[in-house]
């Protein structure tokens, strides 16, 4: 099995294997802030990257910063009008971006994916349902259903969750939906049915591989589009709460620029930008390897 996916890899671009590399350290940096808040949160005390630190605000980056111990450190990306060390709160935000694109992409994603398994194959009543279903939510503006939903679950992250989840599931519904109308007239599907196959097997151990690189393809696009509107909703002050988003990071430091106080700004968008794009061109490369109609 490892062979196999280090082989998988190796025959992927070179772009796409440079943006997996992008990716894993991503991980390992988010990783390592979970395991750092964590620990904070079992000492029960006020994490590092939230302390605040007047005597040390808008520090540049690679400044040596006095801590309140007398100690001094190296704040590699400066400070920020609290005197918080940027870096950390950076990798806070990265932890809060990778919470936000897996758990909203593994509840989008299975319900899309599921709807339109059930929408293909049955037709008729089960397809009119979900395609209505479908179309209503699409027709909300996804801005104002993710704020409705977070007036009602609240702010934080779980009104993030919510929010997000239930506005992203439409386009992998429709996507999956179609495969399956196409390969519910195959020959295969056809055989499984006049051998007596139940409609359950038949969607789960016939039908559901053939589309399985679609709901693959599906997680890589919905993750970066999950973190982006994680950091939008962060910007207008409706996301999560006392937590470093990379989204209020930005949003604290835009009325700073004008001050000539750049570096908050500049990392937090440069490091959206490189996630945001090392999954858009894996997500390429992974449509262009297992979807069949682009092999070749």
């Amino acid at each position: 099995m490892w062979s196999r996916t280090v082989d998988f890899i190796k025959s992927l671009p070179l772009n796409a294997r440079i943006s997996i590399v992008v990716i894993l350290i991503y991980s390992l940096a988010a990783l390592w802030a979970e395991i750092t808040a964590f620990g904070y949160k079992l000492r029960d005390e006020t994490p590092a990257y939230n302390a605040v630190n007047v005597e040390q605000c808008y520090q540049p980056p690679l400044s040596r910063v006095a801590m309140p111990d007398g100690s001094t450190r190296i704040a590699l990306m400066g400070t920020d009008n609290l005197g918080r060390d940027v870096f950390s709160r950076l990798l806070q935000g990265a932890r809060l971006a990778f919470h936000v694109g897996i758990v909203t992409s593994l509840i989008a994603v299975p319900f899309g994916a599921l709807l339109g398994l059930l929408a293909g194959y049955f037709g008729g009543r089960v397809d009119s349902i979900c395609t209505w279903l479908a179309a209503t939510v699409a027709a909300i503006p996804a801005l104002l259903l993710i704020l409705a939903v977070s007036l009602v679950v609240g702010k934080g992250l779980l009104g993030v969750y919510v929010g997000i989840s239930v506005t992203t599931w439409v386009g992998i519904y429709r996507t999956v939906r179609a495969e399956t109308l196409k390969h519910r007239g195959l020959g295969y599907v056809q055989a499984a049915r006049t051998l007596g196959y139940g409609k359950v097997r038949i969607i789960l151990r016939h039908i559901l591989p053939n589309v399985l690189h679609v709901i693959i393809i599906a997680f890589s696009t919905r993750f970066p589009a999950a973190v982006g509107t994680e950091v939008f909703m962060g910007f207008l002050g409706i996301g999560v709460q006392n937590e470093p988003s990379w989204g209020v990071m930005i949003n604290n430091a835009r009325v700073r620029l004008w001050q000539g106080v750049w570096w908050e700004g500049t990392f937090v968008t440069l490091a959206l930008f490189a996630l945001v794009l090392s999954f858009n061109q894996l997500g390429d490369a992974l449509r262009d390897r297992l979807d069949p109609s682009r092999a070749g």
